[in-house]
């Protein structure tokens, strides 16, 4: 019996998607597009959202996978997405210095002092959790405000990208003198990575001011009429490590809602972690230094 599709209501309360990050926001209308929506790319229903404490000019259009109902669980996993991007502060890192020594001290380890019911730990989904390195961090940051705030965007297509950096995150890996666990899943993470980029990509992973950036690609590579049949590229190999970075600080929304187990969501974390460490110590070679600038005209269209 298959789910029936989510739908939103027009002055609903909501979470919604702007990049890798979760925001408030509220439906102001809805339509169905036939055929592919000129901004997004997409078909089907489509939701004009404004996102709270934003000025209209940042109102758009956006199809339903990146809208989550308002909820416990999205509000959560907001949350860490949230911590995923925050910098720790040296006061927060001496708190938990002194709840850990409490812990210690009476004896109940992570589980607090007292729980107003048993649990059952079989019964929670397990979490992705994961530490952003803090070079990463600032990357992070500073694409934000690259597209957001100066108008800026990443050259297309990427060198490397997506696809290549994979390839060579395998290479890091294999070389470890202290790999991940199973090394026999490998290929399997490398291929399900790739494949959710190029899923995503469109529907979760760009700024709006992006969204154009994206139509012109898709015209240019997959359904313009020079394109020849059967030849169109996936994004991973058009897209580099801006976006994969982005990708991954989503990863623990995604995990939350699928039917991993918790050995599998394990063995997942350390090959994350250490896709991290591999961006971190090639981030002088695949990340854009300098983002281009987009011309009037572009943003008199991202911006429309």
């Amino acid at each position: 019996m298959s789910t029936a599709p989510v739908t939103f209501n027009p002055n609903e309360r909501v979470l919604c998607y702007h990049g890798p990050m979760v925001y408030e926001a509220k439906v102001l209308k809805s339509e169905d597009h036939p055929d592919p929506h000129p901004k997004t790319g997409s078909i089907g229903p489509h939701y004009l959202v404004h996102y709270k404490g934003w000025k209209q000019t940042w109102d758009e259009w956006v199809p339903p996978a990146r809208l989550l109902k308002w909820n416990e669980t999205n509000l959560a996993l907001q949350k860490n997405l949230q911590a995923n991007v925050a910098k720790p502060s040296a006061k927060s890192t001496k708190h938990d210095g002194k709840q850990s020594e409490r812990r210690k001290g009476d004896g109940t380890g992570s589980r607090g002092v007292k729980r107003g019911r048993d649990e059952d730990d079989n019964s929670r989904k397990p979490d992705l959790k994961f530490n952003i390195p803090e070079p990463l961090k600032v990357l992070l940051v500073d694409d934000w405000e690259a597209v957001t705030k100066n108008s800026q965007l990443v050259t297309l297509p990427r060198n490397p990208n997506v696809e290549t950096l994979l390839d060579r995150y395998k290479s890091y890996i294999m070389n470890l003198a202290k790999p991940p666990p199973f090394p026999q899943v490998l290929p399997q993470i490398i291929s399900g990575l790739q494949a959710y980029f190029d899923k995503s990509l469109g529907a979760n992973l760009l700024y709006r001011f992006e969204r154009a950036q994206y139509a012109e690609v898709r015209k240019r590579y997959i359904t313009g009429p020079d394109v020849q049949v059967g030849t169109e590229p996936e994004m991973s190999s058009i897209y580099g490590a801006e976006h994969l970075l982005r990708m991954i600080v989503s990863l623990p929304g995604i995990v939350a809602s699928s039917t991993l187990d918790g050995e599998s969501v394990s063995i997942l974390r350390e090959y994350i972690i250490e896709l991290l460490n591999f961006m971190a110590q090639e981030k002088e070679n695949i990340f854009q230094v300098e983002y281009d600038s987009a011309s009037p005209a572009y943003q008199n269209v991202a911006r429309s």
